[in-house]
């Protein structure tokens, strides 16, 4: 059985790992590992030996992590991100990984609180330097478990994902801080609200600001909708008038 590596073993490699061990020997590494975890740990140097690496720690931390396994002998491996955005990431594995090192850029459209193998699923790949071939093997896989890939440069994966993933988080971030709570006569609609609120707010803090800090095409998402609901406002105010 092939040997796939984890960096990461926070609440998204967990679910990474369950996904991967059904074809694959896990082996992960973390910097905080949890005593009473049902798998092993592994050094970084037995890790950076599997064919295939997944690095799953947070945005804000990915740099750092790629500059120090560039430092080990890389041959015959794969790095693949498992990131939020996708142009960030890929200029720092171009930049730090040997010209021989497999790149290949990933974002899973689900998290630990939306995987399951009953709902749809849809995966971004992007095939950076496929040094070693292993970019259809990694998309026949995720297939296999009827995760719907879609292939999409690093640019227009986050063009795109400013106005789906950026302003779904925003939204439901801006939902839970102005106190919106479940009522007695909630809606459909109103449930779907409080859904978008628990889907995004289990997630950290930092994940959120990651997504916001590390998307070059958020910012203008955020205010074009922040000018939106001001005009809106403004019209209300008009009418009440």
């Amino acid at each position: 059985m092939k040997k796939v590596g984890i960096i990461g073993y926070g609440r998204f490699g967990r679910t990474l790992a369950d996904l991967l061990s059904i074809k694959y020997k896990i082996m992960v590494i973390d910097n905080n590992p949890k005593i009473g975890e049902e798998i092993e740990f592994s050094s970084l140097e037995e890790i950076l030996e599997c064919f295939m690496v997944f690095v799953a720690v947070p945005i804000r931390s990915f740099e750092a992590v790629v500059k120090e396994i560039a430092n080990y002998n890389l041959y015959n491996t794969t790095i693949v991100d498992v990131c939020s955005v996708k142009v960030y990431p890929v200029e720092i594995m171009e930049k730090y990984l040997p010209k021989h090192v497999g790149i290949i850029a990933s974002h899973p459209h689900y998290g630990p609180d939306s995987y399951s193998p009953f709902r749809e699923l849809k995966t971004t790949l992007c095939k950076v330097r496929d040094t070693y071939n292993r970019f259809n093997e990694l998309k026949e896989f995720l297939e296999s478990q009827s995760i719907r890939i879609i292939e999409m440069t690093p640019d227009e994966h986050d063009r795109v994902a400013a106005s789906s993933q950026g302003i779904t988080h925003f939204v439901g971030r801006v939902l839970n801080e102005s106190g919106v709570r479940s009522t007695d006569i909630n809606t459909l609609g109103f449930n779907e609200l409080l859904g978008v609120i628990e889907q995004t707010c289990n997630d950290s803090w930092d994940l959120f600001s990651d997504l916001q800090k590390y998307n070059p095409y958020t910012n203008e998402m955020i205010d074009n909708f922040v000018e939106t609901i001001e005009n809106i406002y403004n019209k209300i105010k008009e009418d009440a008038n």
